[in-house]
């Protein structure tokens, strides 16, 4: 791992800091779907929703830009999650993320994640959502 980058395993926190990740002093091999959700949490400690959203896909798109791969970043996922970190977000667990993981476990799962609940495939894949933010197609069942 290049000099000042951080691992994430050995910080103890699921994600890099602010400072780390618009930097992009981490390890992006590690940066998975929890870690993305930790820094909107951080985000989200510190600015309002549309600030905080501002700065999380400004620092991915600059991030994927330098990685080569700038096709990754996804507008529509990317809103998605931080609207739904913000609400899961909501009185204590604001400020301890311990809680909001234990208040919020739709939003850490995987395989199929939160939003193919309400996102089709085929809207959710399109090249329209992954450069600008498409309502849901769907409605959650349960």
């Amino acid at each position: 791992m290049p000099a000042g980058i951080q691992s994430l395993a050995s910080s103890g926190n699921p994600g890099p800091s602010l400072a780390e990740f618009e930097a992009h002093a981490f390890d992006v091999e590690s940066f998975d779907h929890e870690a993305h959700l930790y820094v909107a949490w951080l985000y989200l400690q510190q600015y309002d929703l549309l600030e905080s959203l501002d700065r999380f896909r400004s620092t991915l798109i600059r991030l994927t830009r330098k990685l080569g791969i700038p096709g990754k970043y996804h507008e529509t996922i990317t809103w998605f999650y931080m609207i739904a970190v913000a609400e899961g977000a909501i009185g204590p667990a604001r400020d301890n993320w311990e809680l909001f993981k234990g208040r919020n476990p739709a939003i850490f799962r995987r395989s199929p994640g939160l939003i193919r609940d309400y996102y089709s495939e085929g809207r959710l894949m399109s090249d329209e959502a992954r450069t600008t933010f498409l309502l849901p197609d769907q409605t959650a069942v349960g």
